[in-house]
């Protein structure tokens, strides 16, 4: 922005040397990503040192693996004995489930069957309504 007299705000300077000066700032290398027990086998200048270095690499790299695949194992076992043990509970609640339907299926029956339970169903025919005397100018039927 130019201001009166055409000088340049302050403000504006400001912000524009900081901005110089933020830019022209050496930024820090990249770390590089580290592999804990690995080795850096790129500096060895001697080959047989650098393969020595890649088979330390390979060796600790194979254990990581067999630790890992170790781990996994023991890991699917307890979770198949756990699942084992689900579906035996599952199993004995299905059939205390079955056990609990029968008896009361039973129960229901035996109700309906004794002649003397007052809470079985009696036969009564529907009620109907009497029919009012002939002659008596009523129309016949429900009212």
């Amino acid at each position: 922005m130019i201001g009166i007299a055409g000088r340049v705000a302050p403000a504006l300077v400001r912000t524009a040397a900081v901005a110089w000066v933020v830019s022209a700032w050496p930024a820090p290398p990249a770390a590089a990503q580290d592999v804990r027990g690995l080795e850096a086998c790129g500096r060895e200048s001697q080959m047989d040192r650098r393969t020595g270095c890649l088979q330390a690499n390979v060796e600790y790299l194979h254990a990581v693996i067999a630790r890992n695949a170790t781990l996994a194992n023991q890991r699917l076992a307890a979770a198949a004995a756990e699942i084992a043990v689900l579906k035996a509970t599952v199993a004995t609640l299905q059939a205390t489930v079955e056990k609990l339907a029968a008896a009361k299926s039973a129960d229901t029956k035996s109700a309906d069957t004794k002649p003397g339970d007052p809470k079985a169903p009696e036969s009564k025919p529907p009620a109907t309504t009497p029919a009012p005397p002939a002659g008596s100018g009523a129309p016949a039927g429900p009212r």
